[in-house]
């Protein structure tokens, strides 16, 4: 009987805890027009973050519709281990450079009557060239040229390398 007796007290006190934090939890209630604005200001950071990516995907898209020509090459890089040791990834990087000029036949100034085209090397190209320092490039490296509509031609790595 005891046991019930105290099983009955302990069962009023954790109603009176609870009763207690009710309390504290209706002094706290925060006015409904602070609930509002907050609403609304997320409601405004999500329709920003949607147009953001609206604006994205209209770049790629109008990146991707430039483009009028797009090829893969493997570019072997062995002639860059002839050089001396500090000079084997600057070599292969002009190496890199000498091959598209020639594969995807870029105009000169002096060759054509129309503007010379240019030549971009991306970033992650050079630092693919340039990941194990100065003295050892790769032996051979793929990327992809994409030639767009102003001549300029842009070397980025070939995917999944």
């Amino acid at each position: 009987m005891e046991e019930t007796v105290e099983a009955a007290e302990e069962v009023e006190e954790e109603e009176g805890e609870a009763e207690g934090t009710e309390e504290a939890v209706e002094k706290e209630e925060v006015p409904e027009e602070e609930i509002e604005e907050a609403e609304e200001a997320a409601e405004e950071e999500e329709i920003a973050e949607v147009e953001e990516k609206r604006e994205v995907e209209k770049k790629k898209k109008e990146l991707e519709e430039e483009i009028v020509e797009e090829k893969f090459y493997t570019i072997p890089l062995r002639r860059a281990w002839i050089s001396p040791r500090k000079k084997r990834a600057p070599k292969a990087m002009r190496i890199i450079r000498s091959f598209v000029k020639k594969h995807m036949k870029i105009r000169t100034e002096v060759e054509g009557e129309e503007e010379a085209e240019f030549l971009v090397i991306s970033n992650e190209v050079n630092e693919k060239i340039w990941s194990r320092g100065i003295e050892k490039p790769p032996r051979k490296i793929r990327v992809r040229a994409a030639k767009d509509k102003e001549g300029v031609i842009t070397v980025h790595l070939a995917e999944g390398d």
